[in-house]
């Protein structure tokens, strides 16, 4: 790589570049995809989760950039032997970890058609089928979930619909936006710090940081604690008399988010009966389904989802579990003039008659920043690419590949299923109850007594440490009271015999830890979750 030189070019004409020269950008092109074939060819030889130490690219890289241009082999030769090794490989068949990160033949093609066309989708004049495919796209998807009416496109002016955002954070931010205007409009801007925002202790941290950057005091977030007898979730008992206390020492719900697979535990809230306790008291429920949504088009998941038609806002990531690239929030909001009144902005420079007979959809006023990109493309591409159908079925899959993993743990006299398998994500950990080491002494470890929540969470975690270090796979954790470990199933590439193997690896460094030498409690299948 060419570092900065101090010495000036001779002569400007000779320094002068075609960023577009469309032969170049054909033979760089072919080269990209052959680059990335041979990566997806090779990536189950690659350790999933980077093994390099912090700094290490500032040691391998120039301090400064190159005066004179490079060229494309000499930069790909660089990825490499720099940029790959410090890469944890969400791709991978045996990336386990947090939630998947789906990607596809469709889902690329989609990236790079927006891409390439470049368009800046702002409002509707900016490019009018950017605008148009979304809704259309949108609403097929809300028809493909089954949601109400309400959600679906009816006219541009009244009612509710669909955009297409980054991430949940974005999603959560800007429906607890608009449900902080609609309040402080009835109540006035002078009570925001009477605004109060509800939640349990299985939401996701996005809604921490959207009541910071909303402006809601800190104190006025309920965080309602879940128990393991409900299986992590939101009660609606709790969260009435949470409300009662707030209402009588004189503050003001505002909004609630409920979740469908939570982080940890994919725990999944009951919406019909947290609504019921809701619309007493006018509070905006938004339904976070960032992973769990898309599994929502098959009809025997659709009940997770009874109730939707009583909720103000609804969010699913296609990114994570539809092969979709990153990064990609599907929200439906039910009455859109609830966004657009808190975040629309019309300076005179985008002023057109298009806009301002309001018979179009201006996008920008449904998100915080003003650009976005084409999004709608890649989900159109990859809705028509697959068809309804098959995307059923590859969500089936995962789902048929998490039991297959579960069953496998439940015949290990050592493991606890810590939650009952939901979707496509298995918690599980060594049991405090039926550990046994090598000379045959039940619940024993180093020649300690296996009854101390402490030394169990310390084995499970070092458990998870060796998995992860052998580069094999990648799983991540959670802690819920204990300590377990999460294996989520979900990437494009795995299949059954990935799955096999991620188990045979477990058990393999069990034994390492456990001193266990080929001797295995049998339970013979039977169920078994540990009550934590």
């Amino acid at each position: 790589m060419n570092t900065l030189s101090s010495n000036p070019p001779e002569s400007d004409s000779t320094r002068i570049m075609k960023p577009l020269d469309l032969e170049e950008f054909k033979r760089q092109g072919y080269m990209m995809i052959d680059f990335l074939a041979d990566y997806y060819k090779n990536i189950e030889n690659l350790n999933v989760l980077s093994n390099v130490e912090p700094g290490y690219l500032k040691k391998r890289l120039p301090s400064s950039a190159p005066f004179q241009p490079e060229s494309i082999e000499s930069i790909l030769e660089d990825v490499k032997k720099h940029i790959i090794p410090g890469i944890t490989h969400w791709m991978s068949p045996n990336y386990y970890a947090y939630f998947p990160s789906s990607g596809s033949i469709a889902g690329f093609i989609g990236e790079m058609l927006s891409t390439g066309f470049n368009v800046v989708g702002f409002n509707w004049l900016s490019s009018p089928a950017a605008t148009e495919l979304e809704t259309i796209v949108m609403d097929w998807l809300g028809k493909m979930l089954k949601l109400p009416k309400s959600f679906i496109f009816s006219s541009c002016n009244e009612g509710g619909g669909g955009v297409l955002l980054g991430t949940t954070c974005e999603a959560i931010l800007c429906t607890l936006v608009a449900a902080r205007d609609k309040k402080l409009s009835q109540i006035g801007k002078e009570n925001i710090g009477k605004l109060v925002v509800y939640c349990s202790d299985q939401t996701h941290s996005a809604l921490q940081k959207a009541t910071q950057i909303a402006g809601i005091d800190s104190k006025n977030l309920r965080v309602i604690k879940t128990k393991k007898s409900n299986l992590y979730a939101m009660s609606p008992a709790s969260l009435i008399s949470t409300i009662l206390l707030d209402v009588e020492n004189g503050l003001v719900p505002c909004f609630l988010c409920a979740t469908i697979g939570t982080t940890s535990t994919n725990a999944t809230d009951p919406i019909s009966l947290l609504c019921n306790v809701a619309k007493d008291y006018d509070i905006w429920v938004h339904v976070d389904a960032a992973y769990a949504g898309p599994i929502c088009i098959c009809p025997e998941f659709r009940h997770y989802i009874d109730g939707i038609e009583e909720v103000n806002s609804f969010s699913f990531n296609a990114h994570k579990w539809f092969l979709t690239n990153l990064a990609c929030c599907c929200l439906w909001v039910k009455d859109h003039n609830s966004l657009t009144s808190s975040l629309s902005t019309y300076p005179e420079y985008l002023r057109n008659k298009n806009s301002d007979s309001k018979i179009v959809v201006d996008y920008k006023d449904w998100q915080i920043p003003l650009s976005r990109k084409f999004n709608a493309l890649k989900l159109w591409i990859v809705i028509r690419s697959y068809g309804v159908e098959n995307l059923m079925n590859f969500l089936r899959n995962h789902v048929k590949m998490a039991k297959i993993f579960e069953g496998l743990v439940r015949k290990d006299g050592r493991f606890d299923i810590f939650v009952p398998t939901k979707f496509s994500l298995v918690c599980f950990r060594i049991s405090p109850l039926a550990i046994i080491n090598s000379n045959g002494n039940e619940g024993c470890y180093n020649g300690k007594i296996i009854n101390d929540e402490y030394l169990v969470n310390e084995l499970n975690h070092k458990l998870l440490n060796s998995i992860n270090s052998s580069g094999k796979v990648y799983m991540t954790h959670g802690k819920v009271g204990v300590f377990f470990i999460r294996c989520a199933i979900g990437s494009t590439l795995t299949e059954e015999h990935h799955v096999t193997m991620a188990w045979k690896l477990v058990q393999e460094h069990a034994n390492s830890i456990l001193g266990f030498q080929g001797k295995r409690l049998e339970n013979n299948g039977a169920s078994k979750t540990h009550s934590g």
